[in-house]
């Protein structure tokens, strides 16, 4: 085991009997600053911060994974990476993927495919859902400060009013969208954040605008961000106010290698009492898309919506909750995909299957 790798990661390896390919699955471990209100009996302690994402439950099923496979160490080939990785949800600081690449998580030995699994409330339960290519956006943030000149409200002729002009640069923005992009080609720019003024009164010296931006196409997102720059310029000149603008690209495609991908689904397709199914591109965003930059791999969800159990609320909910029934399903599919995959020939062909058993008990099936 290597701890800390990327500030908090921690990094375990598993070399099975053989040699084989190098194998890698990552769980992110990080939580949200919400409040719980899940009800749970093992709700946050702390107040304010909540694992709102199911990241608690990624951790347990790469643990299960981790036991499930080194129960069948004498059976595998190659070597298991287990990457357990911080900061997935702090893309504005740069999230926790990188720094641990950069500190050498898919070297030495070198990883040949890896696999990311995240719980999903859109799907219902015991449903894995992935597909070949895009799956989720490339993301980024902005901010605008409109600068212009204050004064009172009953006199706007007298001044540079920035809400107004923030009101115009809101309305422009949508127009990214709806008119200079291709159409058929999934993005999205949301203004989540206006802050200005102090009363009722008062027209403010300024006000600052911050949002995001995502496209499932790098092309599409870097025209995205020469836009917005141009635009926010255009419209506040127009009113006689400055703008400062401030871009940044966070996550890029998360895009699943599309052979390794058709392998995967047949996989998943094995495990009893499941469902696979195709899934939709999101544009939701991961930084899981930089280790699919340093290997071919895949990325995939497991529904874990369960009317009967209450498990009704979205992620990121101040409500949410994972069925906990689909943990050993998450368990039993990372293992199944660091059986097959690192098998020397590096693609499945027969290796472990949901069937496998070991003393009796079924070790890698729910």
């Amino acid at each position: 085991m290597k701890s800390p790798v990327g500030r908090t990661g921690v990094v375990g390896i598993l070399e099975g009997k053989t040699r084989g390919k190098v194998v890698a699955l990552r769980a992110d471990m990080d939580a949200l600053p919400i409040r719980e209100l899940s009800g749970v009996e093992f709700a946050s302690k702390t107040d304010g911060v909540m694992h709102a994402c199911g990241h608690d439950g990624h951790v347990a099923m790469l643990l299960g994974a981790a036991m499930i496979l080194a129960n069948h160490r004498n059976e595998l080939q190659g070597t298991i990476k287990f990457l357990f990785q911080p900061a997935e949800e702090a893309a504005e600081s740069g999230g926790g993927a990188r720094p641990m690449i950069e500190e050498g998580a898919m070297k030495d030995p070198r990883v040949d495919y890896v696999f990311g699994l995240h719980v999903f409330a859109n799907f219902p339960s015991r449903t894995f859902a992935l597909r070949e290519g895009p799956l989720m956006a490339a993301s980024g943030t902005f901010k605008i400060r409109i600068v212009g000149r204050g004064g009172h409200g009953s006199a706007p002729h007298q001044t540079v009013d920035p809400v107004f002009v923030a009101a115009q640069l809101i309305t422009a923005l949508q127009g990214i969208r709806s008119r200079m992009l291709d159409p058929v080609e999934p993005s999205v720019i949301s203004v989540c954040s206006v802050h200005s003024g102090t009363r009722n009164n008062i027209i403010p010296d300024d006000a600052i605008l911050e949002g995001t931006m995502r496209a499932l196409n790098e092309a599409t997102m870097k025209k995205v961000v020469s836009l917005i720059s141009l635009i926010a310029k255009s419209v506040c000149g127009t009113f006689g106010a400055k703008c400062e603008v401030e871009l940044e690209e966070a996550y890029p495609v998360t895009v699943n290698d599309p052979v390794v991908t058709k392998s995967v689904i047949g996989l998943l397709k094995s495990i009893p009492r499941s469902k696979t199914l195709v899934g939709p591109p999101l544009l939701v965003a991961e930084d899981f898309a930089f280790f699919l930059r340093e290997a071919p791999g895949t990325y995939y969800f497991l529904g874990t919506r369960n009317d009967a159990r209450g498990c009704i609320f979205p992620n990121h909910s101040s409500r949410f909750k994972l069925d906990e029934d689909i943990l050993k399903y998450g368990s039993a599919s990372l293992a199944l995909l660091a059986f097959n995959f690192s098998r020397r020939g590096g693609y499945p062909d027969i290796g472990i299957t949901s069937n496998t058993r070991v003393r009796g008990r079924p070790r890698s099936s729910p």
